[in-house]
């Protein structure tokens, strides 16, 4: 059962920080934890983006890095404050009261942990105690969670565009949350330290519905069936299609943040369903040519028999045969590498150019 910070008496403070990240996030990571003391009353959640299949060192790196203990939390560990927890590869890194959720839920865009997933339990369970940071990373995981997070009251940080790495994830969530705070790693730091010490404001409100499908959207990531909770009914339903299930994908309006679930779970943003999609294009086109390449060979072939057994009439009917596929292979080809992957963070060549 799901708490919410709305029952929670006395002051609180902001103590619960929950960070995503991506690519060039490691480093960043490692830049943050040496500025927090050993002190630091606050407890810290972490989904860096890694491979499912590879064996996380981010524990040792931020232990080795800072005063603070990091560690690969178990499913139902209690939270510590001066702890840094660390969602393992391949798995979500969820908040319920008191303790961490370590959960195999569907992927959100394409990843398994996720920010949103981690955040959006975060903003559930705890409210106006925490604290949502977006540091480097590509596309847009994290915009909605952090927009989740400032709808109940909590703190919003990205790490400034031009400070990081790779600006996309910060640059993002810019774009579609009003934040507290764009900062440099510099000074980082000092800010948590700084808003932990202070009292967690008064839990916000929010409309009946979208609570509702909050709580919906943590336990999903918990690998709670989707369908059987409703979510289809939450949203729109659209004619577009899961890339990784093709399930029905419905949409779901956060602000001017557009997003998509399936039936069976798997989330998405509209950047990362376009690149999906696009994607799914050039695999669809590759398969073509390569159906025409193996008529072309098989049509090569026959006409190499029929010219050993004297037929030539029909060998070259066969040769003429091949010519004309391998023509179409060709016009599939030049196509293929034509075609564009897309995601929402297309800019302006002009733009794009003066971001490298």
């Amino acid at each position: 059962m799901f708490g919410h910070e709305e029952n929670t008496p006395g002051k609180t403070k902001k103590d619960i920080i929950v960070i995503g990240s991506s690519a060039g996030g490691v480093k960043a990571l490692i830049e943050l934890v040496k500025g927090l003391p050993k002190d630091f009353p606050g407890s810290v959640f972490i989904a860096q983006h890694i491979a499912p299949y590879s064996e996380s060192l981010l524990p040792d790196l931020l232990s080795l890095a800072g005063p603070l203990p990091a560690e690969h939390p178990q499913d139902g560990q209690a939270i510590l404050p001066g702890r840094i927890y660390i969602a393992p590869p391949d798995h979500h890194l969820l908040l319920e009261e008191g303790k961490v959720l370590v959960k195999r839920g569907p992927k959100e865009n394409r990843f398994r942990p996720s920010a949103d997933a981690l955040f959006r339990s975060a903003a559930y369970v705890y409210g106006s105690r925490v604290i949502g940071v977006v540091l480097s990373g590509y596309l847009d995981d994290g915009t909605s969670g952090l927009w989740t997070v400032n709808q109940l009251g909590g703190t919003t940080i990205v790490q400034d565009p031009k400070d990081a790495e790779y600006p996309a994830m910060p640059a993002n969530v810019l774009e579609f949350v009003d934040v507290d705070y764009a900062v440099s790693l510099k000074e980082l730091a000092g800010l948590l330290v700084n808003l932990t010490n202070q009292d967690a404001p008064q839990p916000k409100k929010i409309h009946q519905n979208e609570l509702e499908k909050l709580e919906i959207e943590v336990k999903i990531a918990r690998y709670d069936d989707a369908f059987r909770m409703g979510i289809i009914e939450k949203g729109e339903l659209t004619p577009f299609t899961c890339p990784d299930c093709h399930g029905a994908l419905t949409k779901l309006i956060e602000g001017n943040i557009i997003r998509f679930r399936c039936h069976t779970g798997h989330a998405y943003t509209i950047s990362t369903l376009l690149s999906e999609v696009t994607e799914s294009v050039e695999s669809t086109m590759t398969q073509a040519m390569r159906g025409l390449e193996e008529t072309n060979m098989l049509l090569d072939h026959l006409a190499k028999h029929f010219e050993e057994v004297k037929k030539p009439e029909m060998a070259e009917l066969f040769y003429a045969k091949a010519q004309e596929v391998n023509k179409q292979a060709r016009q599939i080809h030049d196509s293929i590498f034509r075609h564009q992957l897309l995601s929402g963070d297309l800019q302006p060549p002009k733009n794009r150019n003066k971001s490298k």
